[in-house]
Formats: structure tokens, C-alpha cells, sequence
């Protein structure tokens, strides 16, 4: 049994639909959901749904009963909270006897000085716990995700371009999909046992560059603006984000300025059998 935690999320659902795409029974998949309303679709497709909380240690237990593949996706609770509730789900497999363990961490040139400090040191902690755990664990160390570029470059950007203060640091954007089959390939093949993987494109893109791959795609002129933090900031809060989540972006703005996601390493060819679908294919799904 494979058992999916995050199930409703976006890197959740994703993995799910690879693992059917695969041709995982649903009957091997279990999806766990905090609220079970929310859970239809999945029920829809013939899965199993436990209901399970990450600070609900007991909930945890039950729900990994008979598990013997579960798929940690990070919890998005509150920074603060965030190693204890991987712990919880960590003892809780242990306890529960599951037999392989893999965890979406992040890749970053190093988690422990990035200037986001606790907003990403999580995943270091929750690494080196994992580690120590005795569980089978595979560490998949996810770059950004390319389904943020719009978010992350403003509004009607055909129009008015990218607008966004993250300098000319680049990142390997890489498509939640990909990311997913990932996912999917090392719940369902043998000897990753212990291994950490860099779930990245081959090739870092500056917001500078993405501007010139969406001119060549459009046949406009995108241009890239790179406007202050404080006019970031308003926009972003003007278009409907919290204050917080717009805190938390402008950060990562600011890690990409300093070139902290551009790692130069990628094992997607090496686990998918393929080149990762490229920035430029992406972008051109999205905005062509």
C-alpha cells in the first residue's frame, strides 16, 4: 500500500494522478486528507482516505496501518510548526512499521545559511531526523516550482512584462508534473532506499532570460522590470495575497537574487529515463 499524505494539495494530487497514470490500482493508494469534505475527487477515483493531522499523533498511527510506501509532503502549517509535525509523522512510521519512507524536502545551495533561515531550515531538520529515524528513507530535494513564474512576475506580464526584484539570480524552475512523476517513480521501483535525490531542471533560468523566451514565444517584447521591494509588496497584497504570503514570496525574490536555488545539479533524467520537459516547453503550454 502507498500512502500519499497531502493529498488535496497541488503536489499531492499531482503524484496521485502519476501513480494512476502508472497503473497503480487506486485500491494500492491511500490518500491522507485533514478534511475529509475535501476529499470527493479522490474518493471519486476509487482511493482509500484516512483522515490524518500532522499535529494529531494518534490519527497518524492509525492512518499508516499496513502502509509499507508513505510520501511525507511538507506541511504548509506555520513555519513554527512545522519540524514537530514531520517528527510526529516520522515516529509515527516508525511505530507503525511503514517500510520506506520518502520525504519532499528543498534544494538550496545550503538550507542552514539561506537568508529565508527557519522558513526553509525545516527541511534540514526534518532530513537529519529522517535520517536517524532507521526508516528506508529517499530525501527528494524539490526546486521551485515553474506553476509559480506567474505569480512570482506580476500581473498580464504580456502586457506589461515581468515585474518581480529578484536580480539576475537564476533558478531551475522545474513544472509541479515533473515533479510528481518524480514522486511517482520512486514510490514504485525498487532500490532508492537511502538515497537523496535534486529534483531540478538541467538548466537554471534568470527572470531576465524567462523575458526573452516569452518574447520569442509571443513574438512581443517582454521586457523585465525589477521593481522595489516596497512596490512588490503592495502589488502583490493589491492582488488578493496576505500579508504574510507576500512577506514569505518577497523572500524568496530575495534568495533568488542571491543565486541560492541555482545548484547546478539535477537527478530527473536519471529517474524519469527522459530530459525534464524544459522552461521554454512549459511556458509556451502556459502562455502561447
Amino acid at each position: 500500500m502507498i500512502l500519499v499524505t497531502g493529498a488535496t494539495g497541488n503536489l499531492g494530487k499531482a503524484t496521485i494522478n502519476s501513480l494512476l497514470n502508472r497503473g497503480i490500482a487506486p485500491n494500492d493508494i491511500t490518500a491522507l486528507v485533514r478534511d475529509e469534505s475535501k476529499s470527493a475527487e479522490l474518493k471519486s477515483k476509487g482511493l482509500h482516505i484516512k483522515i490524518g493531522d500532522y499535529q494529531d499523533y494518534e490519527s497518524l498511527k492509525s492512518a499508516f496501518q499496513g502502509v509499507d510506501k508513505l510520501l511525507l509532503i511538507s506541511s504548509s502549517s506555520d513555519i513554527s510548526k512545522r519540524f514537530e509535525q514531520h517528527k510526529n509523522a516520522i515516529n509515527a512510521a516508525k511505530e507503525t512499521g511503514v517500510g520506506h519512507m520518502i520525504y519532499t524536502s528543498f534544494d538550496m545551495k545550503n538550507l542552514q545559511q539561506s537568508i529565508m533561515g527557519e522558513e526553509v531550515q525545516y527541511h534540514a531538520y526534518t532530513a537529519d531526523y529522517l535520517k536517524q529515524a532507521g526508516i528506508p528513507y529517499t530525501l527528494m530535494d524539490n526546486t521551485m516550482y515553474a506553476d509559480m513564474i506567474p505569480f512570482l512576475a506580476g500581473k498580464d506580464i504580456l502586457n506589461n512584462g515581468i515585474s518581480t526584484p529578484a536580480g539576475d539570480g537564476k533558478t531551475p524552475f522545474l513544472p509541479i508534473t515533473e515533479m510528481a512523476e518524480a514522486l511517482a517513480v520512486v514510490l514504485t521501483t525498487p532500490g532508492h532506499e537511502n538515497k537523496e535525490y535534486v529534483i531540478a531542471a538541467e538548466t537554471a533560468f534568470s527572470f531576465a532570460e524567462i523575458a526573452e523566451l516569452l518574447s520569442d514565444i509571443t513574438g512581443k517584447t517582454i521586457a523585465y522590470h525589477q521593481p522595489e521591494l516596497s512596490s512588490y509588496i503592495a502589488r502583490l497584497i493589491q492582488m488578493g495575497a496576505s500579508e504574510d504570503d507576500v512577506a514569505y514570496i518577497a523572500r524568496f525574490c530575495g534568495a533568488i537574487a542571491k543565486g541560492e536555488f541555482d545548484t547546478n545539479k539535477s537527478d530527473v533524467r536519471k529517474l524519469l529515463g527522459r530530459s525534464p520537459v524544459g522552461l521554454k516547453e512549459f511556458l509556451q503550454s502556459m502562455y502561447s
